[in-house]
């Protein structure tokens, strides 16, 4: 518990939450900040805490810098994981309806034996809808990516005896936030898909859905469900996580 009580007091103190940072709005930077999380104690001793810190700067008209970050700390029994996730963006001339971007991407994952991952690419997103209420957006790229795992036997054969895998990798995303309800809800998602060119066997996808009911000034209340599909992993690991939370929110914006 004491290892995320810092980042509970970090996030709490950020202020204010909201569906998606969205990189094409004029404004000169946003910040979100939400803390979602449950906790069980009894019989079965569980604590499950999601944070994410999203931020956008735009230094120049034509350039925005865009970062997101999110950390997952769960302890079970003696069990403990803290994973970390940062996506990094910088876009050139978001205001258009498709720019370019590039991208560096590094994460851990405890629960599938994943010491680092990195990737670097880059690719174009395609501004289908963007109105007061509604953003729709697509994404398609190409990144080189390495991995380091805990572990060298893998679900397939052709990638046993080494515990780093390097790829290149199409990188397909989706994003989709609206009010609905007189803006009482505000529903999102966020949705990619990455295939390797050498081998159809090595793909992930992951999905993000959440549901935002704002409270007062600013301040929401979160649901968010998360599910992540990896094909290739060390054996014993299962290819699927699903997790559910509910949390906080809060957002603020500049022009």
């Amino acid at each position: 518990m004491k290892r995320i009580i810092p980042v509970i007091i970090f996030l709490l103190s950020l202020g204010k939450s909201f569906a998606q940072l969205n990189e094409s709005d004029t404004l000169k930077y946003q910040l979100r900040a939400t803390l979602t999380g449950n906790f069980q104690s009894g019989n079965v001793n569980l604590t499950v805490v999601r944070s994410k810190l999203d931020f956008t700067f735009s230094p120049h008209r034509d350039w925005v810098f865009k970062t997101q970050n999110s950390s997952l700390y769960q302890s079970f029994a003696a069990k403990a994981d803290n994973d970390i996730f940062s996506r990094n963006y910088l876009y050139f001339k978001a205001k258009n309806t498709i720019y370019p971007f590039g991208i560096a991407y590094i994460s851990t994952n405890y629960r599938r034996k994943i010491d680092s991952r990195f990737f670097v690419g880059a690719g174009a997103t395609w501004r289908i809808v963007k109105n007061e209420n509604t953003s729709l957006k697509l994404s398609a790229g190409t990144v080189y990516e390495s991995t380091r795992f805990n572990g060298s036997d893998f679900n397939f054969a052709e990638y046993k005896g080494s515990n780093e895998i390097n790829v290149w990798r199409g990188t397909f995303y989706s994003s989709f936030s609206s009010f609905i309800l007189e803006k009482r809800l505000r529903i999102f998602y966020e949705a990619f898909w990455q295939p390797a060119f050498d081998n159809r066997n090595n793909y992930r996808t992951e999905v993000d859905f959440g549901l935002e009911f704002p409270v007062y000034k600013g301040l929401s209340f979160n649901v968010l469900y998360g599910f992540s599909h990896e094909n290739v992993v060390t054996l014993k690991e299962k290819q699927d996580d699903r997790i559910l939370t509910f949390g906080v929110g809060y957002n603020l914006k500049k022009r």
